[in-house]
């Protein structure tokens, strides 16, 4: 099984720049979007639902905004939007299907900006999150589905994981209570990072590049997208990749696609 994540800056966009063309090439089986920013009716149906995939879609209410798919190549067993917290419902930020063995979840955590609106609504949003990873993951233990949670987590967990770090201590993003935050998914939890299994020194590599100045060309970039395993799923790891675009013209996003192999 391979799964790609990838937050996609706007689908009908990201469509136009080369989206299209990368999903009809991908190797992937599972394909989680973040920030696709589109209702199903603004979407072309072969960008919704393109031949050869089986998708769900959970658009945020407030169109614009938010929104996370998931493209499958087999048909899910079952669906679900949300995660039970009334707020985080219908705000386009969670979605996941059962496939035979694993539960896979497309999460687009929300940016934050430090003394603002949009950062109180960031820790709310990890605070009533983490509760049903808890129970996912206690599910799994007790000999139930695995779990694999990809998608844009808006967190830097460690200083390797950004180039400027120095300078970014006090933002949203490298808060000490976020990272915190993660901590607590990795190793209480026991949820395994699975790309930074693969490569543990770092730095990097990153999957999201500011469109300002040099960002991409100086690889001065984050790594904020993340796919997080129960440890049984992440022992089946045979390659972790970042997708990154051989130059700054071919991005159709300011993210990359982490593509992880599991093997049987």
């Amino acid at each position: 099984m391979i799964v790609s994540t990838v937050n996609v800056n706007g689908l009908r966009a990201a469509a136009r720049k080369g989206f299209s063309e990368w999903l009809a090439s991908t190797r992937a089986d599972v394909v989680l979007l973040q920030e696709v920013r589109a209702t199903l009716d603004q979407l072309p149906t072969d960008v919704s639902a393109p031949e050869g995939w089986f998708t769900v879609h959970a658009p945020a209410a407030t169109k614009g905004r938010a929104g996370v798919a998931i493209y499958s190549r087999a048909e899910p067993e079952a669906v679900r939007i949300g995660f039970g917290a009334p707020e985080f419902e219908d705000s386009g930020r969670y979605v996941e299907i059962t496939l035979p063995g694993v539960v896979i979840g497309s999460v687009y955590v929300p940016s934050g900006d430090v003394g603002t609106e949009r950062q109180a609504e960031k820790e709310r949003f990890m605070a009533a999150f983490l509760p049903y990873l808890t129970e996912m993951v206690d599910k799994a233990a007790a000999g139930g589905n695995e779990v694999l949670l990809g998608g844009d987590w808006n967190i830097a967990h460690r200083d390797t994981d950004l180039k400027n770090w120095k300078g970014n201590r006090g933002q949203s993003g490298c808060l000490p209570e976020e990272r915190a935050w993660l901590d607590t998914i990795v190793h209480d939890l026991g949820y395994v990072d699975v790309v930074r299994a693969r490569h543990p020194e770092g730095p990097g590599p990153y999957t999201w590049w500011s469109y300002r100045g040099q960002a991409f060309d100086n690889d001065s970039g984050w790594r904020i997208d993340l796919q997080l395993a129960t440890p049984a799923l992440a022992m089946r790891v045979s390659e972790a990749d970042i997708e990154r675009a051989a130059s700054y013209g071919e991005r159709w996003s300011d993210h990359a696609p982490v593509t992880v192999t599991y093997s049987d």
